[in-house]
C-alpha cells in the first residue's frame, strides 16, 4: 500500500489519500491523472489492468485501488 501511496502523491500531492473515497465521480482526478495513475500502477506492481477493471468503482479511493491490485495479482 505503501507504493500506492507514494504513485498517489506524485500525481497529486494536495489530495488526502487517507479518507478521500471520491476520487473519480467527484472528479478529484482529471482524465490526465488517472491515465498516469493506470501507467504507474501497472508498472510498479508489475500488472496488466484490462479494461474490465477501468471502472470508476476501482478508483474512487486508495483502499479501492489496492484491492483491484490485489485481485489482479492473484489472477495473475
Amino acid at each position: 500500500m505503501d507504493e500506492l501511496m507514494e504513485i498517489l502523491n506524485e500525481i497529486n500531492p494536495d489530495i488526502d489519500y487517507e479518507t478521500e473515497d471520491n476520487l473519480i465521480d467527484g472528479k478529484v482526478l482529471d482524465s490526465f491523472s488517472i491515465v498516469s495513475l493506470v501507467s504507474e500502477i501497472s508498472e510498479v506492481f508489475d500488472i496488466d489492468i484490462s479494461p474490465r477493471y477501468l471502472v470508476p468503482e476501482n478508483f474512487n479511493s486508495a483502499k479501492a485501488m489496492w484491492e483491484m491490485i490485489q485481485t489482479i495479482q492473484e489472477e495473475e
